[in-house]
């Protein structure tokens, strides 16, 4: 399938390359804007009029698809590449790197939404944990000048492997992290431009925004406004005049905390699923990524370069309301200070699996400190076996979604797991390693492009959470609510499974080449965006995973509109208890675009099976 991949990537390429040639008369500029976990459904011309107006008047793209797990590490790496996750490595926000990373508090399961983070398992990989190389370093090695701006982690990935002495000869990168210790440096030259702007040579904090509240207090109440005023301040009057004063092409990738932090945070709704994440505070997120486009787009119009500049606007991910609520986890019936009755604790998946397989549990973020009682893993991580050091499980704990690791590849260990799992109300689809065999109930990893040629350790099994639509009066993929490993509260926002919820996400594109007024229905997703954006900018890198995206030839002027099917796949037997997971596909030529997963009932997109559909779907 991988082959078959690559060659549909690259005769969509030949096929568009003569159109993009003919087109680049003239220099084009490229602007990524990344309004983090965006719906596509929540975009009008009242909540969001700069995205709706892109939407309206450029290519409106209504089939788009987030890759999963729908997290946004793992979709910024398709984003900054062009490939999947089986390439990149970035399988969720938080994985197992099977050696201790220092910068991450010296933990073996890191949060990588962290620039010294990253740097640390850049080194550790041989210098480029993507395994890939990135658009901005293509771009880069090309001449045009580059820059990201934005949310710390994903911001960086875009080009984190070049690291002269002299700040300058990279990318121009503004994240949280600028101006302290492990902010990427600045040149004199954007120093001088910062003094001159009037501005600060650090990002200003979150402030309240980052508040997320516990179980008996609200988060936040306010959007990320001061620090992405700063951002959109700095692409505006800092990095757009100096990219034109080079009189050269120039990439420029922004990418927006909101609506994301406000939805993750909000504190509408304290352990209630309604509002949930459609209260006022992620409205006010939405508006303010909104009016940071709008002013980027209001600069290029004072510069003199919107004609000559293409806009790629596309989230990460689709976004969920925390449900915390199972009939069946043995942790949801303990107590813990911090979580109310009933409900599910951050780690729960870890403790539930510690009793149900009769291993130790460990705390990987609390200098391996066995969890014992009424106590659970301080980040919701943990270690399984007898001694933490060589572990014969690691959870890596992550949202709507977790990663299981064996290190050992105990084929007998995979099998005890799965039986677990699959008696848990809370656990909707699982995806195994090949290698481990198949088992009854699960999909294998490469069925959804997870397994590839990654330099990071590949999952041992990924389980999917269970979702649902709440009755909050708007579209289903509006009204999505997940179960989530985190310590966010039932009511707040997640991501991270295999909802239509989560892997719908906003995508639309304007500029000189792309189509002006034109709806598409074909699937795109955001490994396309990484290989369109590489196209458009005339860019080829070596490749070392055949996991790609495709060309969005049906965006382009005379460009090729292919034809998609549907189709689904599933469990070539069902478990003992009558599970299986399903996967609902669509497809253009052999590639292939992921709706929904899980078992059906279990995952919204997947509604409960007539006699009638399942007959047809095998």
């Amino acid at each position: 399938m991988r082959r078959s991949l690559v060659l549909l990537s690259a005769g969509l390429t030949v096929l568009s390359t003569g159109l993009a040639s003919a087109q680049n008369n003239i220099p084009r500029n490229l602007i990524l804007f990344i309004p983090d976990g965006l719906r596509a459904l929540k975009v009008t011309p009242e909540t969001a009029p700069a995205m709706a107006e892109i939407r309206d008047k450029g290519v409106n793209f209504k089939n788009p698809h987030s890759l999963f797990p729908t997290f946004t590490m793992a979709n910024g790496s398709a984003m900054s590449t062009g490939h999947y996750l089986g390439d990149t490595g970035v399988f969720s926000n938080t994985i197992w790197t099977n050696y201790t990373s220092v910068p991450a508090g010296d933990t073996v399961v890191p949060f990588i939404e962290n620039d010294a983070v990253l740097g640390d398992i850049d080194e550790h990989f041989k210098g480029d944990y993507l395994n890939e190389e990135t658009i901005l370093k293509l771009a880069r090695d090309k001449g045009l000048s580059t820059a990201a701006i934005g949310k710390v982690g994903p911001t960086y990935q875009f080009d984190h492997t070049d690291k002269p002495e002299k700040p300058g000869l990279h990318s121009v990168v503004f994240d949280d992290s600028t101006g302290g210790k492990n902010g990427v440096a600045l040149s004199d030259e954007v120093k001088a431009a910062l003094t001159k702007a009037g501005l600060p040579l650090a990002t200003p904090p979150r402030g309240d925004n980052s508040k997320a509240g516990d179980a008996k207090t609200p988060g936040t109440v306010v959007a990320n406004v001061a620090q992405q005023a700063y951002f959109a301040d700095v692409a505006a009057k800092v990095v757009l005049p100096m990219f034109k004063a080079r009189n050269k092409p120039f990439v420029l990738v922004f990418w927006s905390r909101d609506p994301d932090g406000s939805q993750h945070n909000t504190g509408d709704s304290l352990n209630q699923i309604l509002p949930g994440i459609n209260g006022p505070t992620s409205m006010a997120g939405i508006k303010n990524a909104d009016n940071n486009l709008a002013q980027l787009r209001k600069a290029l119009d004072e510069l003199g370069l919107a004609a000559t500049t293409n806009i790629m606007v596309q989230a990460d991910h689709g976004f969920s309301t925390i449900s915390k609520e199972s009939k069946t986890s043995p942790s949801a019936k303990l107590s813990y200070d911090d979580t109310p009755k009933d409900f599910l604790p951050m780690g729960f998946l870890a403790i539930d699996l510690a009793k149900a397989l009769d291993l130790p549990l460990f705390d990987p973020n609390d200098k391996n400190a066995k969890v014992e009682g009424n106590k659970h893993p301080r980040a919701g991580n943990g270690v399984l076996g007898k001694d933490p050091e060589k572990p014969d499980l690691v959870v890596a704990t992550n949202g709507g979604s977790d990663l299981i690791y064996l290190p050992n590849k105990d084929k007998k260990l995979a099998a005890k797991t799965i039986k677990a799992l699959l008696e848990q109300d809370y656990v909707s689809g699982l995806f195994v390693e090949d290698s481990l065999g198949r088992f009854p109930g699960t999909l294998p990893l490469s069925s959804i492009n997870l397994r590839g040629k990654s330099a990071t350790p590949t999952p041992s099994i990924v389980v999917n959470f269970r979702s649902y639509a709440s009755d909050c009066g708007e579209a289903p993929t509006n009204c999505s609510v997940q179960v989530a490993d985190t310590v966010l509260r039932q009511g707040q926002g997640m991501h991270g499974s295999f909802s239509r919820g989560d892997t719908m996400n906003f995508m639309a594109a304007i500029g000189p080449d792309f189509k002006a007024g034109y709806v598409s229905e074909i699937p795109v997703s955001n490994a396309d965006v990484g290989m369109t954006a590489a196209q458009l900018l005339g860019l080829r890198g070596s490749q070392n995973g055949g996991l790609v995206g495709r060309v969005m030839s049906e965006a382009l002027p005379n460009g090729i509109v292919p034809k998609a099917f549907k189709s689904v796949e599933r469990s070539k037997k069902k478990s003992e208890n009558g599970l299986e997971t399903v996967l609902n596909v669509q497809r253009v030529g052999s590639q292939r675009y992921f709706d929904a997963a899980g078992f059906p009932g279990r995952t919204l997109g997947l509604e409960p099976e007539t006699g009638k559909q399942k007959t047809a779907g095998k």
